[in-house]
């Protein structure tokens, strides 16, 4: 009979190369993240409608905007710092200070911008947003610190335990009549756990500290506040300005559609996570080669996820839509079919920019997502009002790609950027595949209810699998070999 021995299966887990451990683990708390999320949405989205939610999602956004000015881009500074391996602790004391101090001007100006932001005010999340941001300077104080100390995984796991607090307060919260204060009380939560959890794997120590040390988290802040600024855009300025010019139940259906594209970037952001900190060393130490071969190897598994995603949401989109956040949400469906778009293009977007900063250019980064910022606001403006959703959707892809270009262009002067030209061919034959399949059992199956929906959709990805083990070998050899190491059955017919 087989026994389950975690500290055993522990012991196997830890034997395995230390990128694709961190990568597995990143991979899983994403997988988590997202899937509790979409949950929770579904939830909301039929208990408290699409107005309630929007309003909640325009809250978010405030949030991120004043939080950015309370980091200062400090947080980035200090990440890389810390990861270098020198006067760990002196940097760890100055970002300290640094952040504390910050977080008092973030909100001062957010009391300073209180008679404009109208619709805050009107829903009564006002004093919940003053909360989230003194309670985010203690967990970004000590996120930030544990990641720069290498520890990815317990990073990715206080993220994880962030989501699970919020969502259990929120929903809590809404079943007891709450409504939006119960979603922003419950978010708020989240972050105090959060904080406690990577507080308790903190192995920095406050310490002198001096002007030299300041300098260099100035220096390399300035540049990645600037660049977080321009990646803010991209996240939010869509949906406030869809809030400015709209209502709150565009901004939840909008927010809704762009969730539910989420799911092609479960790899990119497990392996943005774990490649900063090695690409940091990696750069350090002047070993180049490793950074090339790690970019190739994330684009490639990036790609394996995203471009069946947008495969399948093409064909199954405005049915999952309608299942999973009722019919009001359809009207996001043209807008959904430019966002699975816009996440192929964040795969490059997301992962050269990664290795700017990484690499000790932030100021490059900066100014290639300055372009891309102000032709995003600019594109906003214009086609929000007139094309609604889909307009703030096709601003968002286009200049997700600008950003992608530039930074390919600007990152290129330090190292040979390369796709695996066969590996990328094999993806895109088996999630045509795939899709031929999906068509075809839809026309034979109707799509009259969510199981039938969700048996197309593993349908799809089953027939996916198999066509892309059969066609790369590369890919199958080496999740065969991951599977092995993790002592995970390998089925036969594979």
């Amino acid at each position: 009979m087989l026994v389950f021995r975690p500290s055993r299966y522990l012991a196997r887990v830890m034997r395995v190369d230390p990128v694709q451990r961190q990568s597995l683990i990143s991979f899983g708390s994403t997988i988590g993240l997202t899937a509790i999320g979409f949950l929770s949405t579904m939830f909301f989205t039929h208990t408290v409608g699409l107005s309630i939610l929007g309003a909640y999602f325009l809250f978010v956004a405030y949030f991120s905007v004043f939080n950015l000015i309370g980091d200062g881009g400090f947080g980035g500074a200090a990440v890389k710092r810390i990861s270098e391996g020198e006067d760990q602790n002196a940097y760890f004391t100055a970002f300290t200070l640094l952040r504390v101090a910050l977080t008092v001007v973030s909100v001062g100006f957010l009391l300073i911008a209180q008679p404009y932001l109208v619709k805050l005010t009107s829903a009564g999340v006002f004093p919940w947003l003053i909360l989230a941001l003194v309670v985010s300077t203690f967990t970004n104080i000590a996120s930030n610190s544990v990641y720069g100390r290498g520890m990815v995984g317990v990073n990715q796991i206080g993220s994880l335990i962030d989501t699970l607090a919020r969502i259990l307060v929120q929903v809590a919260a809404v079943v007891l009549g709450y409504g939006i204060a119960g979603l922003a009380g419950g978010f708020v939560a989240g972050i105090l756990a959060s904080g406690l959890f990577n507080l308790r794997f903190l192995d920095l120590s406050p310490a002198p500290f001096r002007r030299s040390h300041l300098k260099s988290l100035f220096a390399f802040s300035v540049w990645t506040f600037l660049s977080s600024s321009g990646y803010l855009v991209f996240s939010y300025a869509d949906t406030i300005m869809i809030g400015h010019f709209m209502t709150d139940a565009d901004v939840g259906v909008y927010r809704v559609a762009l969730q539910l594209t989420s799911i092609a970037t479960f790899v990119t952001v497990a392996l943005h996570t774990t490649l900063y900190p090695k690409v940091s060393y990696w750069g350090k130490q002047g070993d180049l080669s490793s950074v090339e071969r790690a970019l190739a190897r994330a684009f490639t598994y990036s790609l394996l996820l995203a471009v069946p995603v947008v495969a399948g949401g093409w064909l199954l989109g405005e049915r999952l839509l309608y299942f999973f956040y009722t019919a009001s949400a359809t009207a996001g469906a043209g807008a959904l079919a430019i966002l699975l778009l816009v996440q192929v293009a964040h795969v490059f977007m997301f992962l050269q920019t990664m290795c700017l900063n990484a690499l000790d250019r932030p100021r490059d980064s900066f100014r290639v997502t300055a372009i891309a910022v102000a032709a995003n606001i600019g594109l906003n403006l214009l086609l929000i009002p007139a094309y609604g959703i889909v307009g703030a959707s096709a601003a968002t892809l286009v200049t997700m790609i600008l950003n992608a270009v530039l930074a390919h262009r600007a990152l290129s002067r330090s190292i040979r950027i390369r796709i695996e030209p066969r590996a990328v061919g094999h993806i895109v034959l088996a999630a045509l595949v795939m899709a031929a399949v999906v068509v075809v059992c839809t026309f034979i199956i109707p799509l009259s209810n969510v199981f039938v929906t969700l048996g197309a959709v593993g349908l799809g990805g089953l027939v996916y699998i198999l066509a892309l083990l059969r066609l790369d070998e590369g890919i199958h050899d080496e999740l065969k070999d991951l599977a092995g190491q993790l002592g995970i059955p390998w089925p036969g017919v594979l």
